[in-house]
């Protein structure tokens, strides 16, 4: 069945020792009221150090993605909710979709289309402010410069599955799609076509971090998941919830996340080298 609030496991009840590498979610994840706190990015550096892998995993657009993976310590960053990665090489970063440009023209026709019927049905909703850096979809701010009441955002659900696209719902954003990837999809196809891993054996040495709605789909995949405090404000309306949850909100649960995970590997690095020599 699915895990709510009472089936979430304290940090310290984590066993680190399979995993390879962390995927975290930005918004309310790693940033702080829209926010990267001093802590949360020292945290993406401390997991770096400590011989951790890490990959973003978000429903921003491939735009951000081009500049974070330019700028932060990632193998890359998948977004747009899993239907665009971006990574770097070099000096240079790397757009990898699986839409051809043809049909994502027409993709975009539609969703276009889309946007202009909820302009009609739903005038009070506004676009999300970075809709015109996305490729695969599109946002209304239903949390971030506006609250958007439930009954509004379930009219423009409404009109999002009226034109057979799919939708997703983040703590600040709702997402329209034509594409068919999620973050579970998008990530595990980044690690096997980029970091050669095993699809299976993806899901058990690369842990999850997340918040909200959107991450349903990682906290379902991967065999070790963790939320951040927050997170507890979405679990009516995750179907599995993450296995672990840490005690800080936001960017300091990120924090106290890294310093676990980085905690647990020299432990393990000592025991290591206290059994050989």
């Amino acid at each position: 069945g699915a895990r709510g609030a009472a089936d979430m496991k304290p940090l310290a009840e984590l066993d680190a020792t399979p995993i390879l590498g962390v995927l975290t979610d930005i918004d309310d994840t790693l940033t702080t009221d829209g926010l990267l706190t001093g802590e949360a990015y020292d945290a993406l550096w401390s997991l770096r150090a400590a011989g951790l892998l890490l990959v973003g995993v978000t429903g921003r657009p491939a735009g951000w993605g081009e500049v974070l993976a330019r700028q932060w310590p990632v193998e890359g960053i998948v977004t747009e909710n899993g239907a665009v990665t971006v990574y770097r090489e070099g000096t240079s970063v790397h757009r990898v979709e699986s839409c051809p440009e043809g049909e994502r023209r027409s993709r975009r026709a539609r969703l276009a289309q889309l946007v202009e019927t909820v302009r009609e049905k739903v005038p009070e909703a506004r676009m999300s402010d970075d809709v015109e850096l996305r490729r695969s979809d599109v946002t209304w701010d239903i949390g971030e410069r506006m609250k958007l009441p439930d009954d509004r955002v379930a009219s423009i659900v409404a009109e999002i599955v009226r034109a057979g696209a799919r939708w997703t719902r983040s703590s600040v954003h709702l997402h329209a799609t034509f594409d068919g990837a999620d973050k579970a999809s998008g990530v595990v196809a980044f690690l096997c076509d980029r970091l050669a891993e095993d699809a299976g054996r993806a899901l058990a040495r690369w842990a999850f971090v997340g918040d909200s709605g959107n991450d349903a789909a990682c906290f379902a995949a991967f065999d070790t998941t963790i939320g951040v405090a927050n997170v507890r404000a979405s679990l009516a309306s995750l179907p599995v919830g993450p296995r672990f949850v840490t005690t800080a909100e936001r960017g300091a649960g990120f924090a106290e996340l890294a310093a676990t995970l980085a905690g647990l590997r020299a432990q393990r690095q000592s025991s290591a080298t206290h059994r050989t020599s």
